[in-house]
């Protein structure tokens, strides 16, 4: 009996020994796993600027400030960047209120002005900030900014826009930070978003379309950041690709934008969507308001050939069902 009862203890010693070291190695795997993915997980959110920094010489080659006008009428800076409460467009002093589902943006001066603007900045800065949403300091930048669209900017337009921003009086304005919470402080996270959502991809000239055409589709796609307001979001923030131009809820959450596909505006000539495009009047005679006025200060200071080219580029849409409100 004593031998019986000795041997059942050592096998119950036997086994707790192994169950130990069992519950050790699983511990160590899963603390081993858990630092590898943290690991992976910030190299793969790192901010990776479009351009490094042996393009910077290459950047500065003096812009055509002419150029630059263009495409900063048609990417819109004055209607985001304009300082609010007086009527000069060209006083980029920041600060107006963005809402949106994650808090509210304060987009930044980005005026000439050295220290609270971006007097002091190269033109690979303003390259990395528009096309790879990265700031000068290495951090990300929230996709308020539509980078997304940027991203397919082309390098002349970046040294153009440069040129002419500098040509800009200086304001002194610093904007309040913005207004966020608890996790989307942290800028990190959107780097993940940003695997997700950004392509850095060229826009590419389609052989088979006219210049007018292809002008277009450069304007609306890659300046003109259209589809970023007329389309349907996820609860990421990211666009829905099904109901791309075929509107959406109003990103302040005060209205639904209209589909602007043939679906809902195929009634409309050419002529008469570059009209509404330009004057703000649609062919009912309705005023486009809210945030499109601005929209139409825009496009209204750009060439009559670009104007058309939006259009005409609009009219060709794939036509998609307006979503549910």
């Amino acid at each position: 009996m004593a031998y019986r009862e000795a041997s059942r203890l050592v096998l119950f010693w036997k086994s707790m020994l192994r169950s130990r070291r069992l519950r050790r190695v699983l511990l160590g795997t899963g603390l081993f796993t858990f630092i590898a993915a943290l690991t992976l997980g910030w190299f793969l959110s790192a901010p990776a600027p479009a351009f490094p920094e042996s393009a910077a010489a290459d950047l500065e080659k003096v812009g055509d400030a002419g150029r630059g006008r263009v495409a900063f009428e048609a990417g819109g800076c004055a209607s985001c960047h304009a300082t609010p409460g007086q009527q000069d467009r060209h006083r980029l002093g920041g600060g107006m209120a963005l809402a949106s589902m994650f808090g509210t943006f304060h987009p930044p001066n980005i005026s000439p002005d050295p220290e609270n603007g971006i007097g002091r900045w190269r033109t690979i800065d303003l390259a990395n900030a528009l096309m790879s949403g990265v700031s000068p300091s290495g951090q990300h930048y929230y996709p308020a900014l539509p980078y997304v669209d940027y991203a397919h900017m082309s390098v002349e337009d970046v040294r153009g826009l440069m040129a002419y921003l500098r040509t800009l009086p200086p304001v002194e304005d610093k904007p309040p930070p913005h207004e966020l919470t608890f996790p989307m402080t942290i800028r990190r996270l959107v780097g993940f978003w940003k695997l997700i959502y950004l392509d850095q991809s060229p826009i590419k000239h389609d052989p088979s379309r006219d210049w007018e055409w292809n002008r277009g589709h450069y304007l609306v796609e890659a300046l003109g950041h259209c589809a970023e307001c007329h389309s349907s979001r996820n609860i990421a923030g990211g666009i829905k690709s099904g109901t791309r131009y075929a509107g959406g809820a109003d990103q302040e959450n005060v209205g639904f934008v209209p589909n602007i596909t043939p679906a809902g505006i195929g009634h409309w000539s050419r002529e008469e969507l570059q009209h509404a495009l330009t004057t703000g009047i649609t062919p009912e005679a309705r005023v486009l308001g809210s945030t499109m006025a601005e929209v139409v200060t825009d496009i209204a200071a750009l060439p009559e050939s670009d104007q058309r080219a939006i259009a005409t580029y609009i009219k060709s849409l794939l036509p998609r069902p307006t979503p549910r409100p």
